[in-house]
């Protein structure tokens, strides 16, 4: 008689994960956790049962006060990935306008400054005499 043989898959219970997901934790955890530690320093062995209780090493807590000493918190923070979203400068609209009317306004010159050419030549073809506070 031929026993049939049981397969991993048949074993493997079914309260197991496949994967082990790795912890997250948010800033908010993470100072909370380094406030708790900074109160604990004095007492011996307090900061060792937080870290039991929350399950840490104390390479990670190292690597809190790090970050916390060096970005304020901000590396704390959890950073987003993928293409950054470009700030919009609040002003920029305002800079639209101003050089759409910039841009009008300096047609306008130009065109106020031919009608003056032209009329200061028209006058000397003229002969007309212009008075003496006048520009020729």
């Amino acid at each position: 008689m031929v026993m049939p043989s049981i397969t991993s898959a048949q074993t493997a219970s079914p309260e197991l994960v496949d994967r082990p997901r790795r912890r997250t934790f948010k800033a908010e955890d993470k100072l909370r956790v380094l406030t708790e530690i900074d109160r604990a320093a004095g007492t011996p062995g307090a900061i060792g049962a937080i870290l039991r209780r929350e399950g840490l090493y104390l390479s990670t807590l190292t690597e809190w006060r790090h970050q916390r000493e060096a970005g304020a918190y901000n590396g704390l923070n959890p950073v987003r990935r993928g293409p950054k979203v470009a700030t919009v400068n609040p002003l920029a609209p305002r800079l639209a306008e101003l050089q759409r009317e910039n841009a009008r306004l300096m047609l306008r010159l130009e065109r106020a400054e031919a009608v003056i050419s032209i009329q200061k030549k028209l006058a000397l073809l003229l002969g007309l005499q212009t008075e003496p506070g006048e520009m020729p």
